[in-house]
């Protein structure tokens, strides 16, 4: 079996925030695992994550988003680490997706037709979410919209399948040692996943 081309997209606009921290466990534990890995850490990115004009005319890319693109294409599986904020993903991340998810790269619509081909097909991912919201009130109460639409209507979308995801929950008031065992899983699920 060969081993999984790993790239890990940090969308926390802070490198010393735990989301960072993360990130950072994943990628060893599947280096240590045998995995070949890529971290990206959108908040060193230099891109404007406005759609300036929407569809209705090209933006074009900057090198980050270039580089970033090819990455995407290279990997195999892709792990997208960042905080649930106002239920869902800080705006760097949507920034990101508005900007580099683009049809022709991502997806593209079939002429005359409802209907889209998913142009990243064959690709897996895992979120790994932190938040504040304890995860019965985030289940039950908010019914995971966030996770949902990150899932379902982005990644899905495009065609990676299947898509894990991991919750860290409650942040607010988590001891260290608390932390201490979220970096250890996420380093173990990085190993496994390799």
């Amino acid at each position: 079996m060969t081993s999984q081309q790993i790239l890990i997209i940090n969308g926390h606009p802070d490198t010393e925030s735990f989301c960072s921290a993360l990130a950072r466990s994943y990628f060893k534990g599947a280096e240590a695992g045998g995995a070949t890995v890529q971290l990206l850490e959108l908040s060193q990115l230099d891109f404007n994550p406005n759609l300036s004009y929407g569809y209705r005319k090209r933006t074009e890319l900057e090198n980050d988003l270039l580089e970033a693109q090819r990455l995407i294409k290279w990997a195999t599986h892709l792990v997208f680490v960042y905080p649930t904020w106002w239920g869902t993903m800080p705006a760097i991340l949507k920034g990101f997706f508005d900007r580099t998810f683009l049809p022709g790269f991502a997806y593209q619509y079939r002429q005359k037709s409802p209907l889209w081909d998913k142009l990243l097909t064959g690709k897996t991912a895992h979120i790994i979410v932190t938040m504040d919201t304890p995860l019965w009130y985030e289940r039950f109460v908010y019914k995971r919209a966030g996770l949902q639409l990150m899932k379902r209507n982005i990644l899905n979308f495009c065609g990676m399948k299947p898509v894990g995801v991991t919750e860290i929950s409650p942040m607010k008031g988590s001891s260290s040692e608390k932390r201490q065992r979220w970096l250890a899983k996420v380093g173990r699920l990085g190993e496994k996943q390799a």
